[in-house]
Order: C-alpha cells, then structure tokens, then sequence
C-alpha cells in the first residue's frame, strides 16, 4: 500500500525505502511486521459524510481487511493500526492515545497483533489540541479531535506546522506528514516490545 503523504517520506527518510503494493509484496525474510493501513474509508468524518450522501466517502477502499487477512497466517511477529472507527474490522488488542506519551494529541488508535503489547501507564493529555485538515488554522476549531469528550470550545486546532510537530513528535515532517501520521512515540514504544520479544524468543532456541 503506498499513500501519497509518503512521497516526501521517501525523499528524506534515512533508511532503506521501498515502494510497493503490501498485498503482493514478499514478506519472507522479515522478522517482524507493523502496517498501517489507509484509514479514510473509517474516519469519523467519512462516516458522516456517507450519511450525508456524499460520493466522496464512499470511494476509500477498505484495505485494512485484507491486510489482516494477509498477516493473521504470519509465523511471525506483527502488528496493525488503525482509526477508533476501523474497531469493528479488527481483534484488537491494545488502544494508544497521546496522553499515554506526554504528546499533545489525543490520537487514539486501535492495534491488532499476534503478540501481547503491554499498555503504558500514563494520563491522558488535558486539553489536546487536532492536527487535521487541509492547513493548519487561527481560530478554535467546532470538530472534536478523534474520541475526546467535552465541549467543543474546550478544543481547537494546531495553528502552525511548528506546532503540530511539536503537538506529534515529529520535528521533521510537513503539515501533510502531521496530520496523516501515527505519532512516532506509538511505534517506538511498540517496537521495543517487539524486540524484547523476539530476543526471548531467541534466547528460548
């Protein structure tokens, strides 16, 4: 699966950098797997908008379903996200938000894994700010971010790109890469479990 915030990723990011489709793509070799797959067609506002009528909700595909479909046959290691309103096409096992990480996002997200991924142990952010829409914004926002409860004035939206990195964690992203991202604190706390898990497993042999 590639989507197009990951175009600026590709030019910047250190690492090896593959594009490619996740369903077809060979999956020999790795020693775990953590995907992330499209999330529009269960966002809060697509489902409103497909009560509304729209046409443009209903042209994201769900390609989370068969994703699992692909990794729940894995030996190996993995894990996949998705947005609160995708709970209902997975298993899951662990919900992670931005409080749990001193962010500024509230964020909540769903994971799936063959594994057991402990929950950090820390409160919630008291007044999260969104990172979301087309540019950031100068006036309180009448959406609420994700599942937060409370009244919509008490929310608003980043007002620069300095601040939504700051809000995410993400120094280095663009307003784009913000506002479509998994704060990188989740995949770094679930990343050191996994590797925890796969040195015992090791040790085990």
């Amino acid at each position: 699966m590639y989507s197009a915030s990951m175009s600026s990723i590709s030019r910047t990011y250190p690492f090896e950098f593959v594009r490619a489709d996740a369903m077809t793509y060979p999956l020999a070799g790795f020693d775990a797997i953590h995907a992330s797959p499209p999330c529009e067609f269960a966002t809060t506002m697509n489902v409103r908008w497909r009560i509304r009528g729209g046409t443009v909700a209903d042209g994201h595909l769900n390609l989370l379903t068969p994703t699992l479909d692909r990794l729940r046959g894995l030996p190996v290691p993995w894990i996949v996200e998705n947005v609160t309103g995708a709970k209902r096409f997975m298993r899951p096992t662990l919900m992670l938000h931005g409080g749990m990480f001193g962010l500024g996002v509230h964020r909540p997200r769903w994971f799936e894994s063959n594994v057991l991924i402990m929950v950090p142990h820390m409160l919630p952010a008291a007044r999260p700010v969104g990172v979301y829409g087309g540019h950031p914004q100068n006036h309180c926002s009448t959406r609420l971010n994700g599942d937060m409860k409370g009244r919509r004035s008490e929310f608003r939206r980043a007002r620069s790109i300095d601040e939504a990195r700051e809000l995410m964690g993400m120094p280095w992203a663009d307003w784009d890469g913000c506002r479509k991202a998994i704060p990188p604190a989740y995949t770094e706390y679930i990343g050191r479990q996994l590797i925890e898990y796969l040195a015992s497993e090791r040790a085990a042999c």
